[in-house]
């Protein structure tokens, strides 16, 4: 049986509390369904990276794997697509019809415009992520086309990495730069999530983090992500 969540999701994400996008990428990949399950009932949506191995190094998520990941819950699926050009609609399209509810392409591919409207035509929401070497400004043009914007702290598509110094005050002006927009954006940060740099981050500007190890390799998972949701 195929999950999904509720048509309203979106507008009923929290806004009083730091979110948690669980990053799949650092679940049991030999066992996803039993780590979804562990975790569902801290997660306010599942990130789920999809990597060509061209835009960057890694070789990751399909959309058939994706479509078999939805029986295990109802809870939204974040794509995040880091792939070529050439490849970036056709690969829209097969994560749509796989079951995603919200899709984040990147502000460095050049037809990111017309895939928004592919996205949006289709009901879902919609993202921006900027790499951390692509200037915050960039991303100026998409807000009317996007429901959230991703900035990442580190190097694409390299895990472990630590955060950038300059992380925190980018999601500062991307908060500030959304508040001109009459809709709901949500500031997403994405990379070098550790227990010293989540209050930097939620302090920056932060609504949501993507959690990998953090939230994955806590011994008290429950413990840990109370804690986030402390963040002020």
């Amino acid at each position: 049986m195929t999950l999904k969540p509720a048509r309203d999701w979106f507008e009923n994400l929290p806004t009083h509390r730091l979110m948690v996008e669980m990053s799949l990428w650092s679940a049991d990949l030999a066992d996803l369904g039993h780590d979804i399950k562990r975790v569902e009932q801290g997660t306010d949506m599942f990130h789920i990276d999809v990597s060509d191995g061209h835009f960057t190094p890694a070789l990751l998520f399909f959309p058939d794997q994706v479509a078999r990941l939805r029986k295990f819950t109802a809870k939204p699926f974040h794509i995040h697509l880091m792939v070529k050009d050439e490849v970036l609609e056709s690969q829209t399209e097969q994560f749509i019809e796989a079951g995603a509810d919200l899709i984040s392409v990147h502000a460095e591919n050049t037809n990111a415009i017309k895939v928004l409207e592919v996205i949006r035509k289709k009901s879902l929401k919609a993202g921006i992520v900027l790499k951390l070497e692509s200037e915050v400004h960039i991303a100026e043009k998409y807000l009317p086309h996007i429901d959230m914007l991703t900035l990442l702290g580190t190097r694409i598509g390299v895990k472990g990495q630590s955060l950038a110094d300059e992380a925190p005050s980018r999601l500062t002006q991307a908060r500030q730069m959304v508040k001109s927009q009459s809709h709901r954006i949500v500031v997403a940060a994405d990379g070098g999530i550790r227990e010293n740099t989540v209050p930097k981050l939620r302090n920056g500007g932060a609504e949501t983090i993507v959690m990998g190890s953090l939230a994955f390799g806590a011994q008290n998972f429950d413990e840990r992500i109370a804690w986030v949701h402390a963040q002020q």
